[in-house]
């Protein structure tokens, strides 16, 4: 009885231990990896275990701003069961990335762009043993290419972060309640000017936005979108990415 008493405050209770096969993965891929359960003490019941592929988003007020963490998709990987004392048990898993999750590996002055995958027992009356494994999500070649382009015609990118909130492009519209926000800048005197630029892929297809800012012009934000396939050729990305750079 004493022994439950402490599992349930954490003392000699189970441990959880998540293991991916790679910690680095493009937009779009599927996580796959193994939750190791190792048993405490005492017997215990296990009601599930919990995955949870997050990101941490800013959140603006009228005064003030604040970063939380988002959940961009979940998965309940196995029906309850009993873990004995000491007792090891091993489930596999797979977690396909949510389309909309942020490209992490980025060569930004300021990276504040995050996605990792928290796992968690569900043990009744007790505290929820925990895992958190942070993982790198490469740009697919066409956002690649895209952000080289950009960066090939004198534009630094100097900041990514996620922020809460839809993305709507002509043709497009973002869905999972976060969205991503990569800043260049360049270092014209006269015609200096600023680029935020967001991609939701979707299927086959990867959309962009683009909010271009330029200080010395008169007519105040502009945004331009477009949307290329994923095997856009060079000559595509290039028109595309000249229609942001012409504003």
């Amino acid at each position: 009885m004493f022994g439950k008493l402490k599992a349930s405050l954490g003392i000699g209770a189970a441990k959880v231990d998540t293991v991916l096969e790679s910690m680095s993965v493009f937009q779009g891929d599927t996580l796959k990896g193994v939750v190791h359960i190792q048993g405490g003490d005492v017997e215990q019941q296990i009601d599930a275990i919990n995955l949870k592929l997050c990101t941490e988003v800013k959140v603006e007020s009228d005064n003030s701003v604040s970063y939380q963490s988002f959940v961009l998709g979940k998965l309940q990987a196995v029906q309850p069961f009993t873990i004995q004392p000491n007792e090891n048990k091993q489930v596999p898993f797979e977690l396909k990335l949510d389309d909309e999750t942020p490209i992490t590996a980025l060569n930004a002055l300021k990276n504040l762009c995050h996605v990792w995958v928290e796992t968690s027992l569900d043990i009744d009356f007790a505290i929820d043993p925990k895992d958190r494994d942070f993982i790198e999500v490469k740009p697919l070649p066409v956002a690649a290419k895209v952000i080289s382009a950009i960066e090939s015609a004198g534009f630094a990118m100097v900041k990514a972060d996620v922020e809460k909130g839809y993305l709507r492009g002509g043709n497009f519209s973002s869905k999972s309640g976060c969205y991503q926000e990569i800043e260049f800048r360049n270092n014209g005197f006269i015609n200096k000017k600023e680029i935020e630029l967001s991609f939701i892929l979707e299927g086959g297809v990867m959309h962009c936005l683009a909010e271009v800012d330029r200080s010395l012009s008169m007519r105040g934000d502009q945004y331009i979108s477009f949307t290329l396939p994923l095997g856009a050729s060079d000559g595509e990305i290039s028109q595309a990415v000249s229609r942001v750079l012409s504003v």
